[in-house]
């Protein structure tokens, strides 16, 4: 089981132990504590997080920042990647294509998605799926982020 997992699985236990999960893995990415997320849920092949409406991460439309929408969706995806690649494997980002289709007036929970079958495959290109959501269910965000995956070095 990855570290990230790992962490999550006993932090969760505890009392605001999503809270303290958030907090660890911000610092060990500190770009991401610009959004603040919140983890919801982290397993295999699916991760989702919160980024809190909140000024600092707004523009000047007074909604979510565009930029502030990709840094949330891309720590989704990196948590997980962390939490379901193979433990002979490792993974990089290699690109990311998405679409802003709504104006993000409100908390939004971002998701990144994957098939278990994308990780075992033999082609290097694994494609994330990504997306923002209000608690409407209207999605700010979407899109695709793509990592290459090879095997590790020994």
């Amino acid at each position: 089981m990855s570290q990230v997992l790992t962490l999550w699985n006993k932090a969760t236990v505890l009392p605001l132990g999503q809270r303290v999960f958030s907090f660890l893995f911000a610092r060990k990415a500190p770009y991401f504590a610009s959004i603040r997320p919140r983890f919801l849920t982290l397993e295999p092949n699916r991760v989702e997080l919160l980024i809190p409406n909140r000024r600092r991460v707004h523009n000047h439309l007074k909604s979510v920042h565009a930029i502030a929408l990709c840094n949330g969706l891309e720590a989704a995806m990196g948590a997980l990647a962390e939490a379901t690649i193979p433990a002979d494997k490792r993974w990089i980002p290699k690109g990311m294509e998405v679409a802003y289709t709504a104006k993000a007036t409100g908390d939004v929970t971002c998701i990144a998605e994957t098939e278990p079958e994308q990780w075992i495959a033999e082609n290097p290109d694994v494609p994330v799926q990504v997306r923002g959501v209000l608690a409407d269910g209207t999605v700010v965000i979407e899109g695709v982020i793509r990592l290459w995956v090879t095997p590790r070095k020994r």
